[in-house]
């Protein structure tokens, strides 16, 4: 039995007001083309399906024609958890009618526990594995709160609220659990030893740094954990069998010096050998950087390949160049070259580190606000609190628009 783990999507996402709708289309026509050739049974989508609560028709119509597309393949059912971009009552509103194509979609963990238990038999009606699909985890899905607690009480009670609700889903899967058939396990978090990238737009889900569980205990739960929020492939406190498989094309810039790949799973009774497939580029990104002179040469060598580029330039030099989108512009004029982001770093003789001038668009609120706390002098023990507080209230503000 194979199942394919993908995750993170993120239908719809713009990079610096450039629609990626090709390189949607192509990632999913190539996901079929992967799921036929390498005879999938089981598909296995971790979370952060859209990029937003209210995806766009086009990203709604790329949705859906896959899970078409699928239902027309050998492979048997598609799983699908939803993650904290996701809203919930939007994946859940097909639900039913999805079912009837073997599409299994849990959005949010607000009802009893065994929504969140899939046994799935094959077209003879054998047991096939047995899911524990366990979407975001949202605060108030796992904690309570008290008056007065301190920041690390709240990351204390997450932490165990999560690997609890874990623990729970898995108990009550075992109680049906056919022997001889694998028991997977689905997340969408942070996952604690995960690596992140400059760029990537992956933030903590939760408040503090406490609220990460451990790899060990997805290893002792499941004979393997697909993982989704963390746009880089990796696996997590050196058990093979608990991964994140990524992001499938690159968010930002600070993602185009890895590979992007979907795992295969094959198993043998319970035990799993996870093997990766790289992904194509579909739309090549590349980072720029360097003095004017460095800048030039690699801006002309981008134009010689006539690929499509999408280019990111990072100046770094003592010298002012008060024209650098203007000389910019002429050099990439009439070519296959766009520049969608400028960044100026310059060292002058007053400062010790690089100065990083951007623009206010190009950094996201999290940015900000960490740079007001910086204006502002705030002490470096006050930080942390002000930080967890003000996640909370995007937390909360987020929560309260799905």
């Amino acid at each position: 039995m194979r199942c394919l783990h993908t995750s993170d999507w993120h239908l719809g996402r713009l990079l610096y007001g450039r629609r990626r709708d090709h390189e949607f289309d192509g990632f999913l026509a190539w996901l079929v083309q992967t799921i036929v050739r390498e005879e999938i049974d089981i598909c296995l989508v971790a979370g952060d399906i859209f990029d937003t609560g209210t995806p766009s028709n086009k990203a709604q119509a790329q949705y859906y024609r896959f899970l078409v597309d699928v239902s027309k393949t050998a492979c048997q059912h598609v799983v699908i958890i939803g993650g904290n971009h996701d809203s919930p009552s939007f994946l859940d509103a097909p639900a039913g009618l999805l079912s009837a194509l073997n599409v299994h979609v849990v959005a949010a963990a607000d009802g009893p526990l065994q929504r969140e238990v899939l046994s799935l038999k094959d077209q003879d009606g054998q047991a096939m594995a047995t899911i524990c699909a366990v979407p975001y985890l949202r605060d108030r899905d796992i904690r309570s709160v008290t008056l007065g607690e301190s920041v690390e009480d709240k990351s204390q009670k997450l932490l165990e609220g999560i690997a609890e609700h874990y623990r729970q889903v898995a108990q009550l899967a075992r109680t049906s659990h056919p022997e001889n058939t694998p028991l997977i396990g689905m997340g969408h978090l942070f996952a604690a030893g995960g690596i992140t990238q400059d760029g990537d737009g992956v933030r903590d889900l939760y408040v503090g740094n406490l609220a990460q569980i451990g790899g060990g205990l997805f290893a002792e739960l499941f004979d393997y954990t697909a993982l989704g929020h963390i746009h880089r492939p990796q696996i997590i406190g050196g058990h093979n069998t608990v991964r994140y498989c990524g992001a499938p094309i690159a968010m930002g810039f600070g993602e185009t010096h890895y590979r992007k790949k979907v795992h295969v799973v094959e198993f043998k009774n319970t035990t799993a050998t996870v093997r990766d497939i790289e992904i194509p580029s579909f739309q090549r990104l590349e980072t720029i950087e360097g003095d004017w002179a460095e800048i030039e040469q690699q801006l002309e060598r981008c134009i010689e390949d006539g690929d499509s580029v999408w280019a990111e330039v990072v100046y770094r030099a003592q010298e002012a160049v008060g024209d650098l989108r203007q000389r910019i512009g002429q050099i990439i004029e009439g070519s296959a070259v766009e520049v969608l982001r400028v960044r100026i770093q310059r060292k002058t003789a007053t400062q010790s580190a690089m100065a990083d001038q951007v623009q206010l668009a190009e950094i996201d609120h999290h940015d900000v606000f960490a740079q007001c706390m910086e204006h502002h002098q705030i002490d470096a023990g006050q930080r942390d609190s002000l930080k967890a507080l003000y996640q909370e209230a995007v937390a909360a503000l987020a929560e309260s628009k799905l």
